[in-house]
């Protein structure tokens, strides 16, 4: 079955960067666009960036600048670098696959940004 596991978030000081990933497993990865969202507690979960089978890439006006999506579809994994993060950035990143009909996501990492 299809899996997508994220890993990389922590605690983390105002200022300072993070490093998500997520490897994903049971499906034909190069042909999916990937995506990274986040919700934070008491709010919507909203896209951070997203990246195409062709590696075109779209981001949310509040991290433009400051966070990169790439991905790697020799090692089936999508990656989110996440610079100079502030308290708003706080909440839980899931990834998330998709590709015409079929939508799947992972369970999740949490990111505190936080002195």
């Amino acid at each position: 079955q299809v899996r997508l596991v994220e890993s990389g978030g922590g605690l983390v000081q105002p200022g300072g960067s993070l490093r998500l990933s997520c490897a994903a497993s049971g499906l034909t990865f190069g042909s999916y666009a990937m995506g990274w969202y986040r919700q934070a507690p008491g709010k919507r979960r909203e896209l951070v960036a997203e990246i195409s089978s062709g590696g075109r890439t779209v981001y949310a006006d509040s991290v433009k600048g400051r966070f990169t999506v790439s991905r790697d579809n020799a090692k089936n994994t999508v990656a989110l670098q996440m610079n100079s993060l502030s308290p708003e950035d706080t909440a839980v990143y899931y990834c998330r696959a998709i590709l015409s009909g079929y939508d799947y996501w992972g369970q999740g990492t949490q990111v505190t940004v936080s002195s």
